[in-house]
């Protein structure tokens, strides 16, 4: 095996049992680098103290990641324009939080007849946050339900 030395220098091509005893000389562990090499990699290490490190730079970048949730409104065919203004309000609310909002409508009765007041309700709220947003997915009508993804930010051209 290819033996790197605990201070990083390159030993050279050693055998298994020497490796092992130059790493019991200095108090250290023999860990397996890159095994599917030819020869195998092995370095002479304080192994706590790698997987501590490890575990360390894994928490500093769950830290700086964000996690994107999805928000829901709902709209009705027949929204009145303060509930539409309220609703839009907290839509862009998670919008600026940084989270895609689901919005939704469920057609009742008769409003299944006339499912294109729909689409113009959702064309009137994507004018209204283009400035914020734009439609992930499209407007897409699914039965009695009319389903739309916006995610934060200006669409790419």
């Amino acid at each position: 095996m290819r033996l790197i030395g605990a201070d990083g220098e390159n030993v050279g091509v050693v055998d298994t049992r020497d490796a092992m005893r130059k790493a019991q000389d200095v108090g250290l562990d023999l860990v397996e680098i890159s095994p599917n090499a030819k020869p195998p990699v092995c370095r002479i290490m304080d192994y706590g103290k790698y997987k501590y490190e490890l575990d360390k730079k894994k928490k500093e970048q769950k830290k700086k990641q964000s996690v994107v949730k999805v928000k829901e409104v709902k709209f009705h065919a027949n929204v009145e324009e303060h509930d539409y203004q309220t609703k839009l309000k907290h839509m862009r609310e998670f919008l600026e939080e940084g989270n895609r909002v689901k919005c939704t409508l469920w057609f009742r009765g008769r409003e299944n007849a006339h499912n294109e007041i729909g689409f113009r309700l959702y064309e009137r709220v994507l004018v209204d946050v283009e400035d914020i947003a734009h439609a992930e997915q499209k407007a897409k009508l699914a039965g009695k339900n009319l389903s739309m993804l916006v995610a934060p930010g200006k669409k790419k051209k």
